[in-house]
């Protein structure tokens, strides 16, 4: 998941995609993309949950006020959040839901000077004790650049099983993964000025108009609406 609104930072986390934080004094209403990723959030007002991996564009409200989270890459949350991707798909859930009470972890939060710093640790410890499936990275590594058929031969598995396992690490089979991890890319790259012809061909679109079709359904938006400040 990808918020994009103003106020918002990054900073990169070991063994995590990153911590993030944004935050207003008023409300504010964010259109939230897909990325392939999960996040563990939590809010100043007390919420502590989990986004999941999406696969349209979701209009969000927040509340004046703080989010923090923890981003995980693809196929990394199942392992910290102890189910299945698609069990999450398009879905917001209290962390409660998955890991039972979480008092400890709250408590820490709700006293802490950094709370991203709280997540993070609370999600690298599962990690150590679950780590994430080797074969969910080579899938996301691969999967850009190859068929579904050809990945599969290649990983020694059949299609209906590669199609399963992609369910379980990324919430969605290798090719909505590929649409998804596609659209990333190029929307990062349109976020540092490229231009949009050239994101489509870097990309492997098939031309501008083929990348303005897959923003348009993804996002809800065209590309130049969705990075507009």
């Amino acid at each position: 998941m990808r918020a994009l609104v103003s106020e918002y930072e990054e900073r990169p986390v070991a063994g995590l995609a990153c911590a993030w934080r944004r935050s207003s004094p008023v409300p504010t209403t964010g259109r939230v993309v897909p990325d392939g990723c999960t996040d563990l959030m939590w809010s100043s007002s007390g919420e502590l949950f989990v986004a999941g991996p999406d696969t349209t564009a979701h209009l969000t409200t927040m509340h004046p006020g703080t989010l923090y989270g923890v981003r995980f890459a693809p196929g990394v949350g199942p392992s910290v959040l102890g189910v299945p991707a698609h069990a999450l798909r398009d879905l917001r859930v209290p962390l409660t839901d998955l890991w039972g009470q979480s008092s400890a972890l709250e408590d820490a939060l709700h006293t802490a000077d950094d709370p991203c710093a709280v997540l993070a640790q609370a999600a690298l410890t599962r990690l150590r004790t679950t780590p994430p499936d080797p074969l969910a990275q080579a899938v996301a590594h691969a999967v850009p650049s190859s068929t579904v058929a050809n990945l599969a031969a290649d990983l020694g598995l059949s299609t209906r099983h590669l199609h399963r396992r992609s369910l379980d690490a990324f919430g969605y089979g290798p090719k909505v993964l590929h649409r998804v991890l596609r659209f990333d890319r190029a929307v990062k790259l349109a976020w540092t000025g490229v231009p949009f012809a050239d994101i489509a061909y870097r990309t492997g679109y098939a031309d501008q108009a083929h990348l303005s079709r897959e923003v348009k359904e993804l996002a809800g938006v065209s590309l130049g609406q969705l990075i507009r400040p």
